[in-house]
């Protein structure tokens, strides 16, 4: 390999310690392809099996799930509803609900005006994306699988695909960005719900877990497990 495609710098010991996956494009067609309607990785490289993606970005894709009556405008309470639905208890899913759409509204509105009811608009969702995370989501919402790829390769240490808890909080402080302090919180508490609702018995955050949290399936699938559970002990 030449130096023109070497990944590790020897001053900079960090590109050792944070490894990127040098048989990528092996494993995945055009994986510095950012996609637009689907969240591709080497094990899914159609995206999710039987999902409909509606024309929407991967992101919008994510924030649709809490859009419950499907007009494409989110409200408090359909946060609310689309935490719950999840799984997440009273007091969780009415603080993400005030804090999610205090601070995403304006920014997502059509105009200057803001909104009285604090109304999320799925169409600008990309407006509202944070600094201090993965970039995994890129800024118009599209899903890099290159980026989804270096969480595990830089991060999943311990197993090649899932994290720990104690590497998600590298995780999080490397993708600190300086002075991004809104950022750094955001990127904090949606990660730890995902570990939250989405550990497995081990403790781990498996690959496919993390996957789904962002085209959406994951939520999809806990409201259907909920709702299974619920069925059975009616």
């Amino acid at each position: 390999m030449g130096d023109s495609l070497e990944t590790y710098a020897s001053n900079a010991p960090v590109t050792g310690e944070r490894k990127l996956n040098l048989e990528l494009q092996k494993q995945l067609p055009q994986p510095y392809l950012a996609r637009a309607l689907v969240a591709v990785d080497k094990d899914h490289p159609n995206g999710t099996e039987g999902k409909d993606h509606h024309n929407m970005s991967v992101l919008q894709q994510h924030a649709a799930f809490f859009d419950r009556n499907k007009d494409g405008i989110i409200y408090p309470w359909e946060t609310y509803q689309g935490f719950r639905a999840a799984g997440f208890g009273f007091f969780t899913s009415f603080t993400s609900a005030i804090l999610i759409n205090l601070l995403l509204s304006y920014r997502t509105q059509p105009g200057w005006l803001p909104s009285l009811l604090l109304s999320i608009h799925i169409k600008n969702i990309h407006r509202g994306k944070h600094g201090s995370d993965t970039e995994t989501y890129d800024t118009e919402g599209r899903f890099d699988p290159s980026k989804f790829d270096a969480i595990f390769s830089k991060y999943g240490l311990t197993y090649p695909d899932a994290l720990t808890k104690d590497e998600i909080s590298n995780m999080l402080k490397a993708n600190a960005n300086i002075g991004d302090c809104l950022g750094r919180i955001m990127s904090l508490a949606e990660w730890r719900l995902l570990y939250r609702i989405g550990k497995d018995e081990n403790g781990l955050l498996q690959k496919e877990t993390i996957r789904g949290v962002y085209d959406g399936s994951l939520f999809e699938q806990l409201e259907n497990k909920r709702a299974s559970s619920s069925s059975k002990k009616a």
